[in-house]
């Protein structure tokens, strides 16, 4: 019986051995994953662990606390674009520019979230969805951000740049290593948050937020507070995101890329870390390689290649990673409504269970 006798029990990072060995594999794997990928799978590593920053401080909001946000890619550029721009212009170190970044898309977050006093549901959406737009043209419009031609970002300089204390990290190999260590910092906070006051907040205000202002809750800071720390992370991977990519503009953040996170945290699993990673995992991976280039699927990319000549046009094929992301989240609201996480919980229930 798997019966909790102690506070740290329920706070304590590895819940068993059994926990605490997989999770110890798992980073040995993670850490040593370029000795044998090629340079191309880095890239998309790369790509697939600043997605999971997002997902899980996304999830803090969405999952956790229960509040909508269609303009997170609104605050991923705020992360890009600020990092870059704070290193190019004030010659900062990485560290700092970013976590400056990330605390300017925490303002704005907290600033999101006042309207989150009184709304909620598709109402909260269109707001949050306005501001992600206004940002994605309030940066093409002004020239200190590079207009619509964009920027390229600066060398990722972890030292003091142009001294002896300079360390510039280059190749994907090295961005790696730095947003996987990164990406395991966050994640464990955010686990950790959870556990604590505030993350029981979250979820009280989720469950029944006049049930959570009875009982002491204050709405105003938790709302807001959620908003600001899920932008936090948002910053953070946007600055990370500015450092793979090298070159970006304005109309990378548009509002599609805030479906696909939202798509993420809902396939994975509203309310669980572990799904907001598996979301993140599964959508990066169809979006920049199955899908990417669908005639070359095996057995249905000839296929659809061949109905597309017959009744459509070939061209059109580049949106079916699209319509394949919209079924898969069609299915899993479905028939599995708590996402990737559910389906990981069952198979442990029948592996537990097994041959009963």
């Amino acid at each position: 019986m798997d019966m909790k006798r102690d506070y740290y029990e329920d706070i304590e990072l590895f819940k068993s051995g059994t926990v605490l060995f997989w999770s110890i594999l798992l980073l040995l794997f993670l850490f040593t994953l370029p000795l044998y990928m090629p340079s191309y799978n880095i890239y998309l590593f790369n790509i697939i662990l600043v997605n999971v920053i997002l997902a899980v401080g996304l999830n803090i909001l969405v999952g956790y606390t229960g509040q909508i946000s269609l303009g997170h890619a609104g605050f991923f550029a705020v992360g890009a674009y600020g990092t870059s721009l704070i290193m190019m212009h004030l010659h900062f170190p990485f560290p700092v520019a970013i976590i400056l970044a990330a605390l300017i898309a925490a303002l704005l977050g907290f600033v999101i979230g006042l309207p989150a006093l009184r709304l909620e549901g598709p109402y909260l959406a269109i707001a949050t969805l306005g501001f992600g737009l206004t940002i994605m043209h309030v940066i093409g419009r002004w020239e200190i951000f590079g207009g619509r031609m964009g920027i390229t970002a600066p060398p990722l300089d972890l030292g003091i740049p142009g001294s002896a204390w300079s360390l510039v990290l280059k190749g994907d190999v090295q961005i790696y290593y730095l947003i996987l260590v990164i990406a395991v910092l966050l994640v464990i906070g955010a686990r950790n948050l959870m556990k604590t006051r505030v993350g029981r907040a979250f979820m009280s205000i989720r469950d029944d937020d006049i049930a959570a202002e009875v009982m002491g809750v204050n709405l105003t800071i938790f709302k807001t507070m959620s908003f600001a720390v899920s932008a936090f992370y948002a910053g953070i991977a946007g600055g990370l995101y500015g450092f793979v990519v090298s070159f970006f503009d304005p109309f990378s953040f548009n509002l599609i890329l805030s479906i696909l996170f939202l798509v993420m945290v809902v396939v994975g699993g509203l309310g669980s870390v572990l799904g907001a990673i598996m979301g993140a995992v599964l959508i990066t991976y169809l979006q920049y390689d199955l899908l990417k280039n669908v005639e070359n699927l095996p057995y249905l990319g000839g296929l659809l290649v061949a109905v597309s000549k017959q009744w459509f046009t070939v061209i059109g094929l580049a949106n079916f990673s699209g319509i394949a992301l919209g079924l898969i989240m069609i299915a899993i609201v479905i028939f599995e409504p708590l996402g990737m996480f559910g389906i990981w919980i069952r198979i442990k229930k029948y592996w537990k269970t097994w041959p009963f």
